[in-house]
C-alpha cells in the first residue's frame, strides 16, 4: 500500500473518528490534517500556510458581513413586517397563513441567508399564529421547516459564497442569480403544497387587509427588502464587488433597523455585533481549517481518485448525476453545511464538471441537497431548531414532513435535469 494511500486513511478515518467522538467539526479537521502531515513528514508551517492562504481573500469578507447584515435584520423588527406585507399578498385565502409561511421564507430568505435564523425568526411568531387560527401543530412546523430551505437558495447567501470559492473563485454573482429561480420554484411546489392540505383539512381563510393598512405594511416591508435589492443589483451590474455589497448592506440594516423601524437603538447594535462577531469567528476559523485538509486532500490526489472511480462506474451522465446528489444528501444528514461546502467542493466538482455541468449548475445542486439535509434526521441543524421553536418532539415533525421531503425532492430532479432553470438568469443578466 502507497503512502498516499494510508495517508488518506489516516486523514478521512482520524476526522471521522474524531467526529463520532463529537469533537467540534473545525477541530476534527485541524487535527487530522495534523496527523497525516507528521505521516507525511510535512513541515506544520506547511499547514498553518495553507489555513492562511484559505481565508487570505477579499472575496471572502463578504461572508462575515452577510452574516452580521442577517443578524441585524433579523432582530430589527424585519420578520414581522414581512409576515405583514405576506398577508397582504395572500392572507385572505384559504390556509393564507401557510402561503404566508411560504412566501416571508422566500423574503426573509434574501435577507438572513441562513435556514436556522429563518425557523428562529419567523417559527416563533407563525407557528403560534397557524396554531390559535385552527392549523394542525404539525403542520404548522412542517411548513415552517420546509420553507426554510429556501434561505440557501435565495441570495444573498453566504454559502453560496463560500462555494464559489471553494469552486477556485467562480462568480458569486452568478451563484446568487442561479439560485433564484429554484428558490421560486421551491416556494411555489410548497404553495402548491399547503393549498392542497389547507381546502382538504378545511383550514381558515385570514381577514382582508383594507388598502390603507395594506399600503403601509407593504411600504414598511419595502425598506427591509431594500437590502436585497442593494446586494444583487449591485454585485450583477458591476456597482459593487460582493464585498463592497455586502458592507453596504450592514450599513443599511443599522440604518433601516434604528432610524426607520426604531426597533432597536444604536446601544442595542453592539450586542447584535458581538453576536455576529463570535459567529464569523468560528466560520473563519472552519474555512481556515478546512482549507488545511482540502490541500491534503489534493495532495494525496484524493479528487482524483474519487474522480476517476465514479467515472469508471458508468459512462452514462444521468447515472453519475444521481450517485453525485446521493452523496451530497447522505453527507448533508450527517454533517454541517459550511465543512461540506469546503470539504466536498474540490472533490466532487470535477467529476461534475467532467460530464458536462456548469459549476454554477452543481453549485446550486449542492446548495439544494444540503438545504434538504438541514432539516433531515439524525444531525439536521434546521430540524432540531423546529423541533424547538415549535414545541414538538423530533418524530413528530419528521413524519409530518415526509410530504414535503416528496416535494422538495421533485424540485432537486427538475433541477438537476432541467439546467435552464439556474442557468438562465445568469446567462440572460450576466452573459
Amino acid at each position: 500500500m502507497s503512502a498516499e494511500t494510508i495517508a488518506t486513511f489516516i486523514l478521512v478515518g482520524v476526522f471521522f473518528l474524531l467526529l463520532a467522538l463529537r469533537i467540534p467539526v473545525a477541530f476534527s479537521l485541524a487535527l487530522s490534517s495534523v496527523a497525516a502531515a507528521r505521516y507525511l513528514e510535512i513541515p506544520l508551517a506547511v499547514l498553518l500556510q495553507n489555513m492562511v492562504k484559505s481565508v487570505d481573500s477579499f472575496a471572502l469578507l463578504a461572508v462575515p458581513f452577510f452574516i452580521i447584515a442577517g443578524e441585524i435584520m433579523g432582530r430589527g423588527g424585519i420578520s414581522r413586517r414581512l409576515i405583514g406585507f405576506a398577508k397582504v399578498l395572500v392572507g385572505d385565502l384559504r390556509g393564507g397563513l401557510a402561503y404566508v409561511n411560504c412566501i416571508t421564507s422566500t423574503f426573509f430568505g434574501g435577507i438572513s441567508g441562513s435556514a436556522v435564523a429563518d425557523i428562529s425568526s419567523l417559527g416563533s411568531i407563525l407557528i403560534p399564529m397557524m396554531e390559535e387560527e385552527g392549523y394542525d401543530k404539525e403542520f404548522s412546523v412542517s411548513i415552517t421547516l420546509s420553507t426554510a430551505v429556501q434561505s440557501i437558495m435565495i441570495p444573498p447567501s453566504h454559502n453560496m459564497v463560500m462555494y464559489a470559492m471553494a469552486a477556485g473563485g467562480i462568480s458569486v454573482g452568478r451563484m446568487f442569480l442561479g439560485g433564484i429561480l429554484p428558490g421560486l420554484l421551491l416556494c411555489a411546489m410548497l404553495l402548491g403544497y399547503s393549498a392542497y392540505i389547507s381546502y382538504k383539512r378545511k383550514y381558515p381563510a385570514g381577514v382582508r387587509v383594507s388598502f390603507r393598512e395594506g399600503a403601509k405594511l407593504v411600504i414598511d416591508a419595502l425598506w427591509g427588502l431594500g437590502t436585497i435589492a442593494i446586494i444583487i443589483l449591485g454585485v450583477t451590474t458591476g456597482v459593487f464587488t460582493v464585498t463592497e455589497s455586502a458592507a453596504v448592506a450592514v450599513v443599511y440594516a443599522c440604518f433601516v433597523s434604528v432610524v426607520i423601524y426604531k426597533d432597536i437603538s444604536f446601544k442595542d447594535l453592539f450586542p447584535l455585533f458581538r453576536n455576529g462577531f463570535k459567529t464569523v469567528a468560528s466560520v473563519m476559523f472552519l474555512i481556515a481549517c478546512s482549507g488545511a485538509f482540502g490541500w491534503l486532500l489534493a495532495y494525496v490526489r484524493v479528487p482524483k481518485m474519487v474522480a476517476d472511480a465514479m467515472l469508471s462506474l458508468s459512462s452514462n451522465p444521468i447515472i453519475i448525476l444521481i450517485l453525485l446528489n446521493l452523496v451530497l444528501l447522505i453527507l448533508g444528514m450527517i454533517c454541517d453545511m459550511g465543512p461540506i461546502i469546503l470539504i466536498a467542493t474540490p472533490v466532487l466538482l470535477p467529476v461534475a464538471t467532467a460530464i458536462g455541468i456548469d459549476p454554477v449548475h452543481f453549485g446550486i445542486i449542492m446548495m439544494l441537497n444540503l438545504g434538504i439535509g438541514l432539516t433531515t434526521p439524525p444531525v439536521g441543524a434546521a430540524l432540531f431548531v423546529a423541533s424547538s421553536v415549535g414545541k414538538l418532539r423530533m418524530e413528530k415533525v419528521v413524519t409530518a414532513t415526509l410530504p414535503m421531503y416528496a416535494v422538495m425532492l421533485a424540485v432537486l430532479l427538475l433541477v438537476n435535469f432541467i439546467p435552464a432553470i439556474t442557468l438562465l438568469l445568469p446567462s440572460l443578466i450576466m452573459g
